[in-house]
C-alpha cells in the first residue's frame, strides 16, 4: 500500500528523470545548432568534417543515453513500487539461509541489471563506436571482457558483502561505523592491487621503451617530486583508438600508465605537457581530497541508512512488505541515485576547478602551447565537441569546455 514516502519518492524520479531528458534535448539542439561551423579559436587547428563528426558523434550518445534512462527508470519503478523486489526476496528466502539469502538477493539485482545493460552496450560499442571508427573490440574480446568482469565481481564482491551483511546484524545500533571502515580498507586496498592484479587481467602493459621521451618524462617526475614504481604503456588500441593516460595505485605502487594511441598521437612534447597536467592533480592533492570526500560521503550515507532501516515507512514506500538487511540496504543503493542526482553539479564544478588548476601547473612546467596543442589532438581524436550546451557542460562536466580552457591557457603564454 502507498504512503506519504511513495510519493516522495515518485516526484524525486519525475523531477530527476525530467531534468536529465531536457538537459540532453538542450545539448542536442545546442550541438546541432553549431554543428555547421568550427568556432573561431578552432577554426585554425580543427577541420569542418572532424568538428562535424563530434557534433555527431555526440547526438548519438545522447540519444542513446535518453533510451538509457528511460529503462533504468522502468527497472528501478518495477523493482520498487512494482513489487520486483518484494517478489526476489520471497524466491530467494525459500532457497538459502541468512547470509546466503541476502547475498543471493542483492546479486540478482545487480545481474538484472546487467542483463538489461547489454543490449545497450552491446549497441554503443559494435554500432556508435563501430560507426565512427572507434571501435577495433571484436564481440569475442567484448564477451570475454564480460565474463572476467562478472568473475571478478563473484569472486571478490561475494565475500566482501557477506562480511558487510554480517557487520550490519552483528554490531549493534551503530553498525554503519564498522562498515564504513571496512568499506574504506576495502577501497583502499583495490586501489593499491589494481594496478599488478586486476587491470593485467584485461590488458597488457609494457614498459615504456622510448628512451627519449622516457628520460624527458623522468626530468618532469624528478621536477614535480613524483616518485612512481614504472612507465607502462597499454595496449588500448585494442579495444578502442581513444586515446588518454593516467596514474594508478598509491604508496610504493604508483604507476604512470600511456596509451599506445595516446603515443602514436602526440609528439614527445606533448605527452610531456599530458603528464604534467596529471601531475598538477598530484602536486595539489586532488586525488587525496577527493578521496576523503568519497569517504566523508560513505559516512553521511551510512548514517543516514542506519536511522532508514527499520522505518516501517521505508521500505512500505517503496513497494516491500518485508523488513530485513539485505532488503534495507538494496533499497538505499537503488533510490539513492535518484535523491543525490542534483548534487552533480557542485561535484562538476569541483572537478572543473581541479581541471583548470592542473593546467596552470602543467603551464608552468612545461610549455602552455604543448599542452594547448595536445588537447586540441585530444579533442579531434576522441570526438569531443567544442560546442556543449552550457547548461549541460554546467551540470555534468568534470572538465571545461574546450574553448574557455584553452582560453585559460593563452592567458599563460
Amino acid at each position: 500500500m502507498p504512503n506519504a514516502f511513495s510519493f516522495v519518492f515518485l516526484a524525486a524520479c519525475l523531477l530527476t528523470a525530467s531534468t536529465r531528458l531536457w538537459l540532453a534535448r538542450r545539448q542536442m539542439a545546442h550541438v546541432a545548432a553549431h554543428r555547421a561551423q568550427v568556432p573561431a579559436d578552432f577554426s585554425a587547428r580543427i577541420e569542418l568534417a572532424a568538428h562535424q563528426k563530434a557534433a555527431d558523434y555526440t547526438l548519438a550518445r545522447t540519444s542513446l543515453g535518453r533510451v538509457s534512462l528511460a529503462l533504468d527508470l522502468a527497472f528501478l519503478l518495477a523493482l520498487t513500487l512494482g513489487g520486483g523486489l518484494q517478489r526476489l526476496h520471497e524466491l530467494w528466502l525459500a532457497e538459502l539461509p541468512g547470509i546466503a539469502y541476502g547475498v543471493a538477493l542483492i546479486f540478482s539485482v545487480l545481474a538484472l541489471g546487467a542483463l538489461l545493460d547489454l543490449p545497450l552496450a552491446l549497441y554503443r560499442q559494435f554500432v556508435i563506436e563501430e560507426r565512427f571508427g572507434f571501435n577495433r573490440m571484436s564481440v569475442r574480446l567484448f564477451f570475454a571482457d564480460q565474463a572476467k568482469a562478472a568473475l571478478l565481481a563473484v569472486l571478490i564482491g561475494v565475500p566482501v558483502l557477506g562480511i558487510v551483511l554480517w557487520l550490519m546484524e552483528a554490531m549493534g545500533a551503530n553498525w554503519w561505523w564498522s562498515v564504513w571502515l571496512f568499506w574504506c580498507t576495502f577501497n583502499l586496498l583495490v586501489v593499491f592491487v589494481y594496478p599488478s592484479w586486476i587491470a593485467p587481467l584485461f590488458n597488457k602493459f609494457t614498459p615504456l621503451d622510448d628512451d627519449s621521451l622516457r628520460q624527458r618524462v623522468e626530468a618532469l617526475l624528478a621536477r614535480s617530486g613524483f616518485a612512481s614504481s614504472g612507465l607502462f604503456v597499454m595496449d588500448g588500441s585494442r579495444r578502442s583508438s581513444h586515446g588518454n593516460a593516467y596514474f594508478t595505485g598509491y604508496g610504493r605502487n604508483k604507476r604512470i600508465v600511456f596509451f599506445d594511441t595516446l603515443l602514436n598521437r602526440l609528439q614527445p612534447t606533448e605527452v610531456e605537457a599530458v603528464l604534467a597536467h596529471e601531475l598538477g592533480h598530484f602536486k595539489h592533492r586532488h586525488v587525496l581530497k577527493r578521496v576523503v570526500l568519497h569517504f566523508a560521503g560513505a559516512l553521511a550515507l551510512l548514517a543516514l541508512l542506519g536511522q532508514l532501516i527499520d522505518e516501517r515507512w521505508f521500505y512500505l514506500g517503496l513497494g516491500v512488505t518485508t523488513m530485513n538487511t539485505a532488503i534495507g540496504l538494496q533499497l538505499f543503493l537503488l533510490v539513492c541515485p535518484v535523491f543525490t542526482f542534483m548534487l552533480t553539479p557542485l561535484f562538476s564544478l569541483a572537478a572543473r576547478r581541479d581541471e583548470f588548476a592542473a593546467d596552470r601547473y602543467a603551464a608552468e612546467q612545461v610549455s602552455a602551447s604543448e599542452l594547448i596543442s595536445a588537447l586540441v589532438k585530444l579533442y579531434e581524436d576522441n570526438a569531443a565537441t567544442l560546442t556543449p550546451d552550457p547548461l549541460h557542460s554546467l551540470f555534468y562536466d568534470s572538465h571545461p569546455p574546450a574553448g574557455l580552457r584553452i582560453a585559460r591557457l593563452q592567458e599563460s603564454l
